[in-house]
Parts: structure tokens; sequence; C-alpha cells
């Protein structure tokens, strides 16, 4: 069968098309591309980064460390701590995601625990009203029970005779101490027989103090021993891993969202070249100088695609989302679409195509804040963007699971930079809680 000249004449103009897009839609993020000697650089509105030596494409390159190995719980529930069968009930709800859940049910055993009252299994509430989940859609209830069996009992429902009015709430700052408890919280408890605990955070960073010296050992059960994904969502998040690992066998998680940035005032900290938080040009640049190869593997936890992070996606095109719709969207030409069905497709193939409907239908849902803060405490590499209670719980996963490679963005001054010199205070000063219970 004969070749159309027409056609062949068309796909060199639709690739053409392409090319030009691509170049347009990238306008804003590059000022230049030059060359000087055998190396190729980009530069940064001002800042140059090399990406070439010798003429050699760096691929699969960075200062990648080996894990540590795992840490073991050094705590140790001493003997007669046994769970007491009592009358009354602590109920309480996970909200605010992950990271907040983690407090949440520390406070929640350590005051049931102190109490010797019967813990009632959470639900989970998300940001909107009525947005609920049963503990079970997404975490492992028959662990969280065998788990904290020695010193707290639990039951998955209030029993019917206890009425919701007979209930009194009462907050209680995160990490509550047994002295707190017998002082605050006992009295109301004996008042009212039932209470429903909510935590507030006094503040979000989890190290160490003069007081943590003897951690109470109920607590390090709680924050680490007792929640575990169900396994439908640790079968998802093992697969999702496994996917970013399939390049390369390693890869960065990076916690940068868009949405949160816009918020907060990103100010300098004080010392030199550290702010508050960093953007995606930002984060770009420090990986370069850090000497990541542009095959590098990266995960955000941005929800959807924006816009302002094409700038990691031109130096690190494996930037996966957890829905990555790049460009498709703006073309209209039925012939490009046909050329970006494949780059489309291998960018969302992530996440199994048929978990979507059910994990990804709702934007900002809890399975998403799940899938994000797991992915990251399981990272070879994790980059914290934003400060607050996300950053410190996965440094706290993370020691426990011995990696270690945690690297604290800030503005390198010259050409290059060690990574080992932006490793986590919470690691390098092992100043973390999590340093507490495990050795």
């Amino acid at each position: 069968m004969g070749v159309d000249l027409r056609q062949v004449v068309a796909g060199i103009l639709t690739i053409t098309m392409f090319v030009m897009l691509g170049q347009m839609l990238h306008r804003d993020y590059f000022d230049a591309v030059q060359v000087q000697g055998d190396a190729h650089v980009i530069v940064f509105h001002g800042s140059k980064v090399a990406l070439e030596e010798d003429g050699l494409v760096r691929t699969s390159e960075g200062p990648w460390m080996e894990n540590s190995h795992q840490l073991k719980p050094c705590w140790s529930i001493s003997q007669p701590d046994e769970a007491v069968s009592s009358k009354g009930h602590v109920t309480f709800s996970l909200t605010n995601g992950p990271e907040y859940h983690i407090s949440q049910i520390t406070d929640a055993v350590m005051v049931a625990k102190h109490l010797g009252a019967t813990l009632v299994l959470p639900d989970i509430r998300g940001s909107k009203p009525g947005d609920e989940m049963n503990f079970e859609d997404i975490y492992d209830a028959d662990k969280l029970v065998k788990s904290v069996e020695s010193v707290v009992k639990v039951v998955k429902k209030l029993p019917s005779h206890v009425s919701l009015r007979d209930i009194a709430i009462v907050k209680v700052p995160t990490r509550v101490a047994e002295d707190y408890i017998k002082e605050h919280i006992d009295p109301i408890f004996k008042s009212k027989g039932n209470i429903r605990v909510t935590t507030y955070l006094p503040s979000v960073n989890l190290r160490k103090s003069s007081l943590d010296a003897e951690t109470d050992p109920v607590s390090c059960l709680a924050m680490f021993g007792s929640l575990e994904l169900q396994p439908g969502v640790s079968d998802l998040v093992e697969s999702m891993i496994q996917r970013l690992k399939k390049s390369d066998g390693r890869f960065i998680a990076i916690d940068l969202r868009v949405e949160i940035l816009e918020k907060k005032n990103c100010r300098e900290t004080g010392a030199v070249g550290s702010k508050t938080c960093y953007n995606a040009q930002e984060i770009t640049l420090f990986l370069r100088k850090l000497g990541f190869g542009s095959d590098t593997t990266i995960y955000l936890t941005q929800p959807r695609w924006e816009s302002s992070l094409n700038i990691l996606k031109d130096i690190f095109p494996k930037t996966f989302t957890k829905v990555c719709r790049i460009f498709v969207q703006s073309l209209k030409f039925s012939s490009v679409l046909l050329i970006f069905e494949g780059f489309w497709k291998w960018q969302e193939a992530i996440m199994p195509a048929d978990k979507k409907s059910k994990y990804l239908e709702l934007e900002n849902s809890e399975y998403e804040n799940v899938i994000d803060f797991y992915i990251s405490s399981r990272s070879d590499v994790f980059v914290p963007a934003i400060p607050g209670l996300f950053y410190a719980n996965t440094v706290g996963k993370r020691i426990a699971l011995g990696k270690p490679q945690v690297l604290v963005p800030a503005e390198i001054s010259g050409s290059s930079g060690l990574s080992t010199d932006y490793i986590s205070p919470y690691i390098s000063k092992k100043n973390h809680l999590a340093y507490s219970c495990f050795c």
C-alpha cells in the first residue's frame, strides 16, 4: 500500500505544532538555555545549574543514601498493666488527616488508660460537614484492638444505653501526660461517667525535651504501634510505591501543595538562605544543586496538576501527582491528542485505573491524604516544602523504618551543595520524639 504524502506532511506539521506549543507553555519558566564549554546549563532567573558534564547526560544520579537498619521499639509495658474494664467510656474522632490521626489516637489511648475507661473506636471526619467515614474504611480495626489490648479495652460502638447528652466534651493538649489527666480530666470523668476527647495542638513540632526523658510507654505504643492501614488501602499504597520505583528503584516524595503555599507567607526565617516554605521553582533548584539527575522520579503530594509545577516537570520529567493531566486538556487537535494519549496514560499509571473511582472521586478526600502520608513515609528521600505536622509525623515514621534521608530545603548560594548539610535536624540531632521510643 502506497504512502499518502499528505499524511506524511500532516504528521510533520503536527509534531512541529507540538514542539512549538511545548516551548510556548514553558517560556515563562526559562530565561535561556546556554552552552558553556562542555557543560550545558539552564538559567533560573540568573541561577545556573549544570545539566550535562563532558557531553554526557546525567541520569539516575544524585546524593542517594542507603537506608539504615530498622529501629526496634524500646518501650515495654510493665506488668500488671492490663486493660481495665470500666463502666465509663472515652469517645473521639479522627480529623484533619493522617498526620493528626497519630496525635489523636495517642491522646485518646493515654486518657482511657489512665482513667481505667473503655475506648470506643473512632469515626473519621473530613474537613467538610457531613464528610464522615468508618474507622475500618482506612485503618485496620483488629490491629488497633490487638495492639493496645494490654493497656486499654476497645469496643467498636458506644453501648446503646449511653446517651450522647451524658457525654462531657474534654479538650486535651497533644502529648497529654498522666499528671494532666489526673488533675483536669479525672474529676470530669468521675462526675459524668463518659467523656469525648478532642485534641488541640499548642505546638506542631515533635522535638524531644528534657520532659521526654522518660516517655510514657503507653504513649509510644499508641503513637507508633496502633494505627495500620486496612489491607485494601495498604495494597494500593504498596502498588503505587512499586510503580514509582519501577524506573530506577528509588524516588523522592515532596510535600508540596500549591493551595497551602498560596495561603502561607513564605517569609525568611532569619537563618541565611532559609524560608518557612518553598515553591516548585525553588525546590527544583535545590534538588539540582544537590546533584539529583534529570532521570530522578518524583512524587508530589499536590492533589491535581497546577501550571506552577511545570518547572519541576521540565527538569525532572518523571514527576507525578496522583492525577497528572499535563497539557491534554488545552489541546484541541485530534492528531495531537493521539500523540499524547500514551504519555497521559503512562503518567497516571502510578495508581491502577480500577482504583481511581473509589480513591480519587472526591478532591481532597481522606483517602488522598492517607496515600500521600504513607508514600512520603516510605520514599527513598522526603523533602518537606511546607513545615507542619505532616512533616513532623512523616519523619517519625521514617525514623522507625530506618529511612533517614529527609532533606529540608534551603537556598544554596553556590553552584552545588552537599545533601548531608540539609538533613532534617529531627534526624541529624536525633531530637525527634521517635528517638525516645525506638533504639
